[in-house]
């Protein structure tokens, strides 16, 4: 029976009149029930062979002909007998492309075309959240992102455990929160490179013996090849394998009968009948020759199907089978997974590792190798966790962008708040540079004193503080001097330093309290507003950033609203009335500013704890904003229904 998900989806694409559809579905969403549902519906209208199939990858292609039972092929393959055979499509028939985010753009771009030509029906079926092409990619991605009616599955049926059904779709979306759900159902083990291997290996092979079909998977080739000498070690230490002739292998390893291995190149000469040894089959050795050159089957096939792969194919193009990388393990299920990660790896690699088994899926994070991705990011530092460093890893996102994806991402970045306020603090700094250091010569400092504490690396740090003071009403003309004169600074490191802790302690709070207190003069309710005297280039620049900002917040607060973002449910609903409702936007839109400046992605409001000193006080802007909403929405809520008295509805009201 088909999920209520599977076949609203497949009533759209079925009846769409689109030339070309897609089918979005995360792992285990059951992608491949839904296409034999479609293949059989469409045969029903079409007749029989109206369905054919393509896939980026020849293990691919036939999985999905083994599935669907049509006629299949590579996408590279489907070409080249395009090109020198003129195969092409038929009017009436449709094409799915499974996983068509591995296909590349200019693939799909060519069959697409012919498909429009002869009036046939192209499907591309995959999800984004996957591992992508290694050609220029992205076309997948840009027309799920572009229609707002792309059908998507949503009801994950892979996963024996409810919990990790939700997991592995907040896994998808990069909410790190996730990782206290796996830390809490035991999943996630932290460690060195070492201890992580030999955690994550012992693992893997105890589920083995227990007779589960187990993944081991492993982030780069060395991690791969060594997990691979030790299983096969193993295996001829307890009898598994027996030792006889070996042959070498691409990595180095070597292999004998009985032995796992995965072929490596697409051959269509090496085959047994309608067999044939394609790049990423997994097979085992039968028998080992003189020359070199060894027997295979296909892995767990006893009888028949035998093929002979000759020496230099087996040196060249062969690897042990026993551990894999992420790559090979898309479109794989079995009962556990075993994931070594690396604090290199990206959010698309941890999620198809983290989602293959059906009963369980552990991690193993190392966590004394270098972090080498092009940003730093949380992960990224010497006292990192498990935690830290799997933060890091879902904030990675290694897919390829589209060109039109790639504008729209600079344009995103550029005109984030982030970046707005970064350039809105660097240019106050210039424009009230003379302003903050006449103030510090006149505040009592000696020459000589006041010379140091402007040309300090931490000048930059205090005039950002005066300016936040300024924004709460003090008056720095009587409070700085004061500061100075408190207490000498014959015994400071950094003059300052000092000022910038002082400055800090006496104008923590608003200068004023109660009826006569004054909202600070923030921008989105977060930046300090630069004032005083300054050029007017200066001011026009700051006046564009300011509007620039308080423009992004209100976009980012109203499609966060628009599109029901989790986070947005922490606000309550916007109130009706609209005084009311001004208020509560005031409040809300702070939160936003703040998600917006601090790149969170969480489904938490805040998100994870602030980091810097900076982000503390924003946090605590946020938070109180956050609260002041709330309270908005509950009074609101709370207030009772005025009804007329009688029945006349322009009487007096209670």
């Amino acid at each position: 029976m088909l999920g209520e998900d599977q076949a609203d989806a497949l009533m759209k694409i079925a009846v769409s009149g689109r030339i070309l559809d897609v089918l979005v579905g995360p792992a285990g969403a059951g992608k491949t029930t839904a296409m034999s549902a479609l293949r059989r519906a469409w045969e029903t209208e079409h007749g029989a062979g109206s369905v054919v199939g393509l896939a980026p990858s020849a293990v691919a292609a036939q999985v999905l002909a083994d599935d669907l039972g049509i006629a299949t092929e590579n996408t590279a393959k489907w070409w080249q007998n395009h090109l020198v055979h003129g195969t092409t499509f038929k009017a009436g028939q449709l094409l799915i492309i499974d996983e068509a985010s591995l296909a590349g753009t200019l693939s799909l771009d060519r069959i697409t075309y012919l498909a429009e030509r002869a009036g046939a029906k192209v499907l591309l079926v995959g999800d984004f959240a996957q591992l992508q092409s290694v050609d220029a990619g992205g076309a997948f991605n840009l027309l799920v992102g572009d229609r707002h009616d792309a059908p998507e599955l949503v009801d994950v049926h892979r996963f024996t455990n409810a919990w990790e059904k939700t997991a592995s779709l907040a896994l998808r979306h990069g909410r790190a929160e996730v990782i206290d759900t796996y830390l809490d159902h035991d999943r996630i083990r932290e460690g060195d490179g070492d201890a992580m291997t030999d955690a994550a290996y012992a693992a893997w092979r105890a589920d083995r013996e227990r007779g589960l079909v187990s993944v081991l998977v492993a982030e780069t080739r060395d991690d791969v090849t060594a997990l691979n000498t030790r299983a096969r070690a193993d295996l001829i230490l307890d009898g598994t394998l027996t030792p006889g002739r070996e042959v070498e292998l691409n990595d180095g390893t070597t292999a004998g009968v009985g032995d796992t291995i995965i072929t490596r190149r697409n051959d269509r000469r090496l085959r047994n009948g309608k067999d044939w040894v394609r790049n990423g089959d997994t097979w085992t050795i039968t028998g080992v020759r003189d020359d070199g050159s060894v027997t295979i089957r296909k892995t767990g096939r006893r009888f028949g199907g035998a093929i002979v792969l000759p020496a230099a194919y087996v040196t060249n193009h062969v690897d042990l089978g026993y551990a894999i990388t992420a790559h090979r393990a898309q479109g794989v299920t079995v009962d556990t997974s075993h994931v070594l990660v690396e604090p290199t790896s990206t959010r698309e690699n941890f999620y198809v590792a983290m989602t293959r088994g059906k009963h369980a899926n552990r991690a193993y994070v190392i966590l004394d190798r270098a972090d080498d991705h092009a940003r730093p990011h949380p992960g990224d530092n010497p006292d990192a966790t498990g935690r830290s460093a799997l933060f890091g890893v879902l904030q990675h996102v290694g897919a390829e962008l589209s060109a039109h994806e790639t504008i729209t991402a600079e344009q995103e970045h550029w005109g984030s708040i982030a970046q707005l306020a970064a350039e809105y603090e660097t240019i106050a700094a210039a424009a009230q540079h003379d302003r903050w250091a006449t103030l510090i010569r006149s505040s009592g400092l000696t020459s000589e004193q006041s010379d140091t504490a402007i040309e300090s690396d931490a000048f930059g740090a205090l005039t950002a503080e005066l300016r936040r003071a300024e924004a709460n009403h003090h008056d720095l003309d009587t409070l700085f001097p004061r500061l100075v004169a408190a207490r000498a600074f014959d015994d400071a490191d950094d003059i300052t330093s000092v000022l910038h802790h002082r400055v800090a302690r006496a104008t923590a709070r608003p200068s004023k309290s109660g009826r006569t207190r004054k909202a600070p003069r923030l921008i989105a309710g977060l930046i300090p507003s630069a004032d005083g005297p300054m050029t007017g280039d200066m001011r026009h620049a700051l006046d564009e950033r300011r509007q620039l900002i308080e423009h992004r917040t209100t976009n980012v607060l109203d499609s966060a609203l628009t599109d029901q973002e989790p986070w947005t449910a922490a606000l309550g609903p916007e109130p009706e009335v609209e005084k009311v409702a001004k208020a509560w936007r005031r409040n809300a839109r702070v939160v936003a500013a703040y998600r917006d400046r601090y790149q969170i992605t969480s489904s938490r409001p805040l998100g994870p704890a602030p980091e810097s000193a900076a982000q503390r006080i924003d946090h605590a802007r946020a938070d109180a904003a956050l609260i002041r909403a709330r309270t908005i929405t509950k009074a609101q809520q709370a207030e009772p229904v005025r009804r007329p008295i009688g029945h006349d509805s322009i009487g007096p009201r209670l």
